[in-house]
């Protein structure tokens, strides 16, 4: 009994950080493709230039992805064997959770402080709970990774989580979502 006290402070620990993890990444590829023979990067332009995000956070989300290009080993080109191009979109989520009303919850009695059902002052009564409304921004990035001889995709990984609303936050939750997106490439190629 006393290891499993100890125990539940570290595994409600491991719970929160474990559900904090808010990305959820997928990938597609070309099995095709030969993803051996790609050393070489460069940024697809026009792709990059259609994005709906602004200026700063494109070039925040391509420092992230240059960082994690290179650091898997790829050299940055003018001759490129790879295009890099990128996708965003976003959508608010508004969740309205309804208390409703109902009788036995605690608060003041009745329909307000000091008169009705529920006799005077704080205690137990029938009342009305307003409804509580949260707002939340979910972001999509998509991650092209096209051939530069045959322009084709060849790659494209995509994350879906929520987006920091705190400016100071903003470039770290970039390069999360980037990092997460980029532990899929290069993909796992079962022969």
């Amino acid at each position: 009994m006393k290891k499993l006290l100890k125990t539940l402070p570290l595994l409600a620990l491991l719970i929160v950080v474990t559900s904090c993890s808010s990305i959820k990444v997928a990938a597609d590829y070309d099995k095709d493709a030969s993803f051996s023979e790609y050393k070489t990067f460069a940024f697809f332009k026009t792709g990059i230039d259609k994005a709906e995000v602004s200026d700063l956070d494109k070039r925040r989300i391509l420092r992230a992805i240059e960082s994690e290009l290179l650091a898997k080993g790829y050299v940055k080109s003018e001759n490129p064997d790879i295009l890099v191009s990128l996708f965003t979109k976003s959508q608010q989520r508004v969740d309205v959770y309804n208390n409703a009303w109902g009788m036995g919850g605690w608060g003041w009695g009745g329909f307000g402080p000091g008169w009705g059902w529920g006799g005077f002052g704080p205690g137990w009564g029938m009342g009305w709970n307003q409804p509580n409304v949260s707002t939340s921004v979910q972001g999509h990035l998509y991650i092209d990774l096209i051939d530069a001889n045959k322009k084709e995709l060849v790659w494209q990984g995509m994350g879906t989580g929520y987006l920091s609303r705190k400016m100071d936050k903003k470039e770290e939750r970039i390069k999360e979502f980037v990092t997460e997106i980029m532990t899929k490439y290069p993909p796992e190629v079962i022969q």
